[in-house]
């Protein structure tokens, strides 16, 4: 059994002990018992314990996302319109809003919110990447910087929504887009107004030289040119 199939089998295990005692030590043990996994080896492929597995709770949750978005027929949609539905579709991929919940608790300690800020990440340049972005410079890192926010506004939202269908959620989420929209606009102009760019010359120079990531590899940010 190699690892990614330990650590399913561990997770599918600790769920139903997630929402009473959280992505804790003893979610953990409980999931080892039940899934019958060595200890051994279920230390070996989780070393942080019930920690890994609310990381790869996040991961399925984004593995989900993709797979509906590829199900759906966005071709008639603005392109706005596919970001959102694309939020919407993680937010409803996580189906447990109490799993849900202890993860924002874990993640939001100090010590896991590294963690925590990844896999935000993560999702953001997932939906990025599924819905065909192709920039390869400083709106790479503003594009998922952006998205991030709004994602992340948005399920601290939806954890508290009780309104019919979570319609309160997705009109708070179109707000949260539109507001991003705004802003784009804003940006426009002010890449159209000759005197702002003289001024900013150096700056926006100097921004231009950004480039994303190399896909090989898992480092932040991403690098300048001619540094490989």
């Amino acid at each position: 059994m190699d690892d990614q199939s330990v650590k399913d089998r561990l997770l599918d295990a600790a769920l139903m002990h997630v929402p009473f005692d959280g992505w804790s030590q003893a979610s953990f043990d409980a999931a080892v018992a039940d899934a019958a996994v060595d200890p051994a080896l279920a230390q070996a492929t989780c070393p942080r314990g019930a920690v890994d597995l609310a990381m790869a709770y996040h991961q399925r949750g984004d593995d989900e996302m993709v797979r509906r978005i590829q199900a759906e027929d966005m071709s008639g949609m603005r392109f706005r319109d596919r970001v959102t539905a694309a939020v919407r579709l993680r937010i409803e991929a996580a189906e447990d809003k109490e799993i849900v919940r202890r993860g924002t608790t874990l993640f939001a300690l100090p010590q896991y919110a590294g963690d925590g800020a990844r896999a935000i990440w993560g999702t953001a340049d997932r939906i990025w990447t599924v819905l065909g972005d192709q920039s390869d410079d400083v709106n790479w890192y503003t594009k998922r910087t952006i998205l991030s926010g709004v994602y992340s506004a948005t399920v601290l939202y939806w954890l508290g929504d009780e309104s019919e269908d979570h319609q309160a959620t997705w009109a708070f989420l179109d707000r949260r887009i539109d507001n991003v929209m705004q802003f784009e606009k804003v940006k426009g102009k002010l890449r159209d107004n000759r005197a702002f760019t003289t001024i900013l010359a150096g700056p926006l120079g100097l921004l231009g030289r950004i480039r994303a990531p190399m896909r090989a590899s898992d480092d932040m940010p991403g690098q300048w040119p001619g540094s490989q």
